[in-house]
């Protein structure tokens, strides 16, 4: 294990230094950021985190073996793809993938940075000094960076055949063979030089999400505005926060009130979620100590700037003989982005979608050195790869036994449009109908 420096710095203006800081780093590479936006319900155990550099003699890692050796020796950062699958869900993807993107990516750093309340702690590797570079980014001025020339987004598959798809999905459900399965399609674009810190905080400043997060790992970047948690480990205690349900807000308060209560209560929606909820028991049942796991929160509406979401929150207490790997394959990839049956829901998915999902739908996060963890769910997101020049995000609905078809279609229309808002340089905060 890596022995760090620990020095502690106190500071006034959070929201500044979080600034201050990215705007240091943003030329460092590896680099690994996480903010929380101060969003108040999701436990995080840090506001931010900045990690950059690489330490040891083997800081990158690439294979679930050698994270397994890894994990309790430091600080690791990095995502799992949509492709890693677990150990209980083995699906061999069959459609192409467009992103050089590995099944799971990680980073031992050689300084890191985590802000909590007014409290900036530096962990430095042997022979760096955090002092000199604090002071540096004291300094740093906050740049509004500008996101190039507008890039249009297209659709990798039209709408007769998404509703096409969705259709035989929906047959899939009607005959028994799944009850749900989280449909999604890909929106891309070819030869586009992209700035992909300016984009991640032009989709960062509308989004405000508890789990956005920048990666910049070799060609491959990450820009997220994920609104969700995957899977938290403190101590002995897993922690998993599914979301399934959205409603647009609404500038006039009532009606912001009345959407948010007939989100609340529409059976549908509540249908999806709990479904989903029931899932993710069932897959820390695999892991957990008997008669802990426990949904603590079903079917709760959180508002987030641009639209309301229904939560659930599940938590279980870990079994001692289960490492923090062992934890994330009995429940990777997450439910939410499936379906149920998962492993079905998985191979109907690879069977009707048009590409691989890759860094979408996987997880993003980090793994502390006493084995504790936070991962997000990669929605909301995208990813870039410069060395071919590929932009490409994902959306999608879950489709049930009420599900129409041509609403969920609408659904991701709607879905898309905040992030082509932001690469057509419109950042301000999208109207109703828009988000």
């Amino acid at each position: 294990m890596i022995k760090r420096s620990k020095t502690v710095f106190n500071v006034k203006n959070a929201p500044d230094i979080k600034g201050r800081l990215l705007e240091w780093a943003k030329n460092a590479t590896p680099l690994a950021w996480y903010d929380s936006n101060d969003y108040p319900h999701q436990e995080n155990k840090f506001d931010a985190i900045l990690a950059i550099g690489t330490s040891g003699e083997n800081p990158w890692i690439s294979s679930s073996h050698a994270l397994e050796e890894a994990l309790g020796t430091d600080w690791l950062f990095g995502f799992f793809s949509y492709e890693y699958t677990s150990v209980w869900e083995s699906v061999i993807p069959s459609n192409p993938s467009f992103l050089s993107v590995p099944k799971l990516q990680f980073f031992c750093p050689s300084k890191i940075w985590l802000l909590k309340g007014d409290t900036l702690t530096a962990l430095y590797a042997p022979d760096t000094d955090a002092h000199e570079d604090f002071a540096h980014i004291k300094l740093s001025s906050i740049t509004k960076d500008i996101v190039p020339a507008p890039i249009d987004l297209r659709p990798r598959i039209s709408r007769s055949a998404y509703l096409q798809q969705a259709t035989a999905l929906k047959e899939h459900i009607m005959r028994g063979d799944i009850y749900e399965v989280n449909y999604c399609m890909e929106w891309y674009a070819t030869d586009v030089f992209v700035k992909p810190l300016a984009i991640f905080k032009a989709l960062n400043s509308i989004g405000k999400t508890p789990f956005a997060s920048f990666l910049s790992l070799h060609d491959t970047y990450l820009m997220s505005a994920s609104p969700e948690r995957f899977l938290q480990r403190s101590g002995n205690q897993l922690l998993s926060q599914p979301i399934k349900g959205t409603a647009a807000r609404h500038q006039d308060t009532a009606l912001d009130r009345a959407a948010a209560q007939i989100l609340m209560y529409d059976a549908k929606e509540r249908s999806e979620n709990i479904m989903i909820t029931d899932l993710v028991r069932n897959d820390l049942s695999r892991i957990a100590q008997k008669g802990t796991v426990e949904v603590t929160e079903q079917c709760a509406v959180y508002p987030f700037a641009q639209v309301h979401q229904m939560i659930s929150t599940v938590k279980a207490a870990c079994d001692d003989k289960h490492s923090s790997l062992d934890v994330i394959n009995a429940c990777f990839p997450m439910g939410s982005m499936t379906g149920a049956p998962k492993q079905r829901a998985m191979e109907l998915i690879d069977q009707y979608e048009n590409s691989q999902r890759g860094l979408y739908s996987g997880a993003v996060g980090y793994f502390m050195p006493n084995g504790n963890f936070d991962f997000n769910v990669v929605i909301r997101s995208l990813i870039y790869d410069a060395k071919t020049q590929y932009l490409s995000t994902h959306v999608g609905s879950a489709l049930t036994a009420a599900a129409d078809p041509e609403k969920e279609y609408d659904e991701c229309q709607l879905k898309v449009k905040a992030i082509k808002r932001v690469l057509a340089n419109k950042t301000t905060v999208p109207s109703t109908d828009e988000t």
